[in-house]
């Protein structure tokens, strides 16, 4: 059985990897350059692809800071910055990428097609604090019909399947899930900067680092 995984080597993606493993299938790693702020995130999904042994890592390329209207794609867009957990839940943040997920999916959905496979994991969660648009179940259902409608594998009656193992899981259970399958914290990237250590103070840091310390646990990631 063969599996798509969306892999941005973040907390979610990886955990969602290692399930896909742990699950059986053949995983077939797929992450992106789009120009994002930093590549950081893109050398932590390579160690990640390799520790579990994935049967291929592809990398897409392409260049969504063309026309920007992010704050990870547009340097001119200052990253939000030491902000309450509360105050993450009242609007869509500036770290929202215009419609990435959906180019992902696309992507991810003729790379399973191409090779047969009858899975497409990606990491999504509802419950994140960001709330962004693409990360919500009646987006993943309207996917879903795109991907029966839009591919000759669906249209035969044998429609590839998204998969959204964390969508309603809180972060706290998301590291549980990931601590159960073996995941390497320290060797994923979920910081909006990339330095040599995570900032700490990014909304995604702050999500992560609250998420550990409910649990009573550091966040190996964070340990420079």
């Amino acid at each position: 059985m063969k599996a798509v995984i969306l892999l941005s080597g973040g907390l979610d993606s990886s955990t969602v990897l290692y399930l896909a493993k742990s699950e059986g299938y053949d995983c077939y790693a797929l992450s992106f350059d789009y120009q994002q702020r930093h590549r950081r995130e893109l050398t932590a999904a390579k160690t990640i692809a390799t520790a579990v042994g994935v049967t291929a890592h592809q990398v897409v390329s392409f260049d969504l800071s063309l026309w920007g209207g992010s704050a990870l794609t547009d340097r001119q867009i200052d990253l939000p910055q030491d902000r309450a957990l509360s105050a993450m839940s009242e609007s869509i943040p500036v770290t929202y990428v215009p419609a990435r997920n959906t180019i992902f999916l696309s992507f991810a959905l003729a790379y399973a097609e191409a090779i047969a496979a009858n899975r497409v994991y990606i990491g999504v969660n509802a419950l994140d604090y960001s709330g962004y648009p693409d990360c919500r179940g009646d987006y993943i259902d309207a996917m879903r019909s795109v991907f029966r409608l839009g591919t000759k594998q669906g249209r035969e009656g044998d429609p590839i399947e998204i998969i959204t193992p964390l969508i309603d899981l809180k972060k706290t259970e998301i590291i549980q899930l990931g601590n159960k399958l073996g995941v390497p914290w320290q060797q994923t990237w979920s910081c909006y900067s990339g330095d040599e250590v995570p900032c700490g103070t990014c909304d995604s840091c702050l999500l992560r680092l609250a998420a550990f310390k409910e649990l009573g646990l550091v966040d190996p990631a964070m340990v420079g």
